[in-house]
């Protein structure tokens, strides 16, 4: 595969690399049944994403993130960026799902012991191995640090209870990155890879809005977990969570790709009548365009994935889903809840829509995020 100019002007490379991207997926034959399902495979997804991840790995496109030593490209955020939006215009994932190859390689090649590498990141990169999430409990959604579920030392290895919950994938993952308690101080947590499959372990798909199972909540019952799981230290969980954070957010190029695509569909099946309407469009249409443009300047500015200014453009992105379904509704009408055709159809967007506004960070957390990290704005006070 031809290599990129890195002498070149940034944009000039990224292009390039676009180029490249572009060029894969127009000629590569992909797997039947495949379609951008988002982050997380539904069980029907499976073989084809499973399929599709052994494709991406045998040609040199899967975990780009990671280090060549480790099968990756050593991929910028912003060439991460450009990949995941090449894929949202082609129709395809970027890859099997999130948690493996963004969440947990991380981890574990900055905080894994060999063996565990050696064991885990060639299988999450052929997708023989398929991780989940498990952090969210049902009384700390969004306060990570005050989670409940414990695990106390039991010989050689841990004894897990507690119960996790909007766990996407679990009913169908090989692997868990578990987040737990072992200690008394707020922080003083730690973090396992729990094989799924482990006796005690209980998963119960969640039904959505939508039709779809694909969260899940999961319960464990004294369950046996090996020393040798544990990634970093004892008491280092906190510090392995926060590394994670802002993962998704290299998708919000790619984000601002579907929902141009949403207003186009939109547009096709009701075109705007009318100057109110003619104005509501053009006030979306500028808003995605926006949406793309300051993510590019932001990766452009050598922004970490991780920088709270992102916040801004993720509580943009998901309230313009909002923004855009309510104008398909007003639009068409009830008949908007009847569209048909290639998914996700009118129904599946507007009922998926307000999830949209949890997943990854509520929106209140965004803008708490954006007054006191951004703005500079005093903690709130509480009593």
């Amino acid at each position: 595969m031809a290599s990129v100019d890195q002498d070149s002007h940034p944009e000039v490379v990224l292009d390039q690399f676009g180029d490249q991207v572009r060029r894969w997926l127009s000629t590569v034959r992909r797997p039947f049944g495949l379609r951008d399902y988002g982050a997380t495979p539904t069980e029907s997804d499976l073989e084809a994403g499973r399929a599709w991840q052994r494709m991406l790995a045998k040609a040199g496109w899967a975990c780009i993130a990671w280090p060549s030593t480790w099968g990756g490209r050593g991929a910028s955020a912003a060439e991460q960026a450009v990949f995941a939006e090449e894929c949202a215009q082609a129709g395809v994932p970027r890859q099997l799902n999130i948690v493996g190859p963004d969440l947990v390689g991380p981890v574990l090649l900055a905080h894994g012991s060999e063996p565990q590498r050696q064991k885990w990141l060639p299988r999450i990169r052929s997708g023989d191995d398929l991780w989940c999430q498990l952090f969210s409990e049902p009384d700390a959604g969004s306060d990570v640090a005050g989670i409940a579920t414990r695990a106390r030392r039991a010989g050689q290895g841990w004894v897990v209870n507690g119960r996790k919950i909007w766990s996407s994938g679990a009913r169908s993952a090989d692997l868990g990155l578990l987040l737990v308690r072992t200690g008394t101080d707020r922080y003083d947590l730690s973090m396992l890879a729990l094989p799924m499959g482990t006796s005690g372990v209980e998963v119960r798909p969640i039904r959505q809005m939508d039709g779809e199972s694909k969260f899940n909540e999961v319960t464990f019952d004294d369950v046996g977990v090996d020393d040798w799981c544990l990634l970093g230290r004892p008491g280092d969980g906190w510090k392995l969570a926060m590394s994670t954070l802002g993962s998704e957010r290299q998708t919000l190029g790619a984000q601002a790709v579907a929902l141009a695509a949403h207003l186009d569909d939109t547009t096709r099946i009701r075109p705007p009548v009318g100057g109110l309407a003619r104005q509501d469009y053009a006030a979306l249409w500028t808003r995605i365009f926006l949406l793309r443009l300051n993510f590019r300047r932001l990766l452009g500015a050598g922004r970490p994935l991780g920088d709270p200014l992102f916040s801004t453009l993720k509580l943009e992105a998901t309230e313009l889903q909002r923004d855009l379904c309510r104008y398909g509704v007003g639009q068409a009408g009830p008949a908007a809840m009847s569209w048909t055709g290639a998914p996700p159809t009118g129904t599946t967007r507007f009922l998926a829509q307000p999830g949209q506004t949890i997943a990854g960070g509520t929106s209140e957390i965004q803008r708490n995020i954006v007054a006191e990290r951004v703005l500079g704005l005093p903690r709130e006070k509480t009593t």
